[in-house]
């Protein structure tokens, strides 16, 4: 499936998520899937993990923007050689949260997270920050275990 088929189809499910829990869990006190471990829990978040940078949606815009041509910018250099497939797929994870949270904060003023480990106490998120976290993490393990520096010469501007 193409980079940009499964782009839309993560960002549809973000987008869908968020707006069904904004229809269902607004104004309740949330749903526990796992009573004591995992909920579901409506969060109009203004700022970033741990409420930091209240109120700062230009800055996070900018900061959404920035990865987003970073990574496309990657995605559209790698070559077409199957050994690039996981990064391009990590590249299309990064996009995806970038994005979804980008709409959010564009169109809302700030972002809708539901998914709450309580067990742990572990702050709201949603799936476009699942989708940044996941493909930041596997960045770094196939940029440590996979890729060498040398193979990433098609990166540079002077091509």
């Amino acid at each position: 499936m193409g980079g940009g088929i499964l782009t839309v189809l993560f960002l549809a499910a973000d987008q869908i998520t968020k707006y069904l829990a904004r229809i269902t869990l607004a104004g309740t006190s949330g749903i526990a899937l796992i009573p004591g471990v995992f909920e579901l829990y409506y969060l109009e978040n203004r700022g970033a993990a741990f409420g930091i940078l209240n109120n700062r949606q230009l800055i996070f815009i900018l900061i959404a923007l920035v990865i987003t041509a970073l990574a496309a910018y990657v995605y559209v250099r790698l070559p077409a050689d199957s050994s690039y497939h996981l990064l391009r797929f990590v590249c299309v994870l990064i996009i995806s949260g970038a994005v979804g949270n980008m709409i959010d904060r564009l169109t809302h003023g700030y972002v809708i997270d539901f998914l709450y480990f309580s067990l742990i106490d572990f702050p709201v998120f949603n799936f476009a920050d699942c989708y940044v976290c996941v493909g930041a993490g596997l960045a770094v393990i196939l940029l440590f275990t996979v890729y060498r520096s040398d193979e990433f010469s098609f990166l540079k501007l002077d091509k």
